[in-house]
């Protein structure tokens, strides 16, 4: 198989453009064009569905674009055990995240990022509403749990916790709850499709918190509206406490319930396509990361 063809596919799938990516490595248009076309010819599939702004991955594209990174990840790294290839780690990395998340830790690391790694290009997607990885062309993501795909892989980044909270105000107003029972008569604010969840006490008394299920007025998709709402006084929130330690100390924000946890295991993951052999670029970023934000985590008080 044309490893030349396999590194352009995956710069085309990348950047939507076959004669952009072409250029990239040296390629007319036309003799991009048929160089694509002699792999799908060789696989058997097509790969890019082509139109006269841009390309898209079609089906069988989007199966056999992670195996076309591990190739080059495979290549790569037969070549570096040769003592072959350029000692600075070079590409285009495509990273998603929580919007939320990325603006508080994330965002502000770029430039250390970029002025470390000249070679490496970022292109970024935060949203809290999450991307597929496979489909979405990406090298790595954050998440707030392990995969349960086998075509994932992961790492931790680091711990969390989900907490109840509101503003001194609104419990001033509309009292403090004592026990989970008590939620009945508050305004939860919901999360767009989040899941039930389950409160256990430190004397082991367990109750479900289901703000969606219960006929929140209130539904929201992104997590710093939904603290600032939450500061405002609209009512009760569940919060990943990397997003509210500092309102929690600061006294902005109050827990609710501080005796009863929230039993769902929080965690902040990298999550990846599975591969043999982790792409130089992507093994350099989850370094970055780990050492920047998973060795001291502000929200954890260490």
């Amino acid at each position: 198989m044309d490893i030349e063809a396999i590194r352009l596919f995956v710069a085309a799938s990348e950047k939507r453009n076959i004669s952009a990516a072409g250029r990239d490595l040296g390629l007319a248009p036309a003799v991009a064009s048929a160089r694509l076309a002699k792999l799908e010819t060789t696989l058997q599939a097509d790969l890019l569905h082509r139109s006269t702004r841009k390309v898209t991955l079609s089906q069988e594209g989007a199966a056999f674009l992670p195996y076309a990174r591990e190739i080059l990840a495979q290549e790569a790294a037969g070549r570096a055990a040769l003592g072959l290839g350029s000692a600075v780690v070079t590409g285009t990395l495509r990273f998603t995240a929580s919007s939320t998340f990325a603006q508080l830790y994330i965002a502000p690391l770029v430039p250390v990022f970029l002025a470390t790694h000249p070679g490496i290009h970022l292109d970024l997607r935060f949203s809290d509403i999450p991307f597929d990885l496979i489909e979405g062309s990406y090298d790595l993501a954050l998440r707030n749990m392990a995969p349960a795909e086998n075509s994932l892989k992961s790492r931790k980044l680091a711990d969390d916790q989900r907490v109840l909270c509101a503003s001194p105000g609104y419990l001033a107003e509309k009292g403090t709850p004592r026990v989970p029972e008590d939620l009945a008569n508050h305004q939860l604010i919901a999360f767009r499709e989040q899941k039930a969840r389950q409160l256990v006490g430190r004397d082991g008394t367990e109750a479900r918190y289901d703000p969606v299920g219960a006929g929140s007025r209130l539904v929201i998709d992104d997590g710093h509206s939904q603290k600032v709402i939450t500061l405002a006084g609209a009512g009760i929130s569940m919060n990943s406490l990397w997003s509210v330690h500092e309102e929690l100390a600061a006294g902005s924000l109050v827990r609710v319930l501080p005796d009863f946890d929230i039993h769902d295991q929080s965690a902040l993951w990298l999550v990846y396509p599975k591969a043999h052999v982790l792409s130089a670029k992507v093994r350099t970023f989850i370094d970055f990361l780990l050492t920047e934000i998973g060795a001291n985590p502000p929200w954890l008080g260490n």
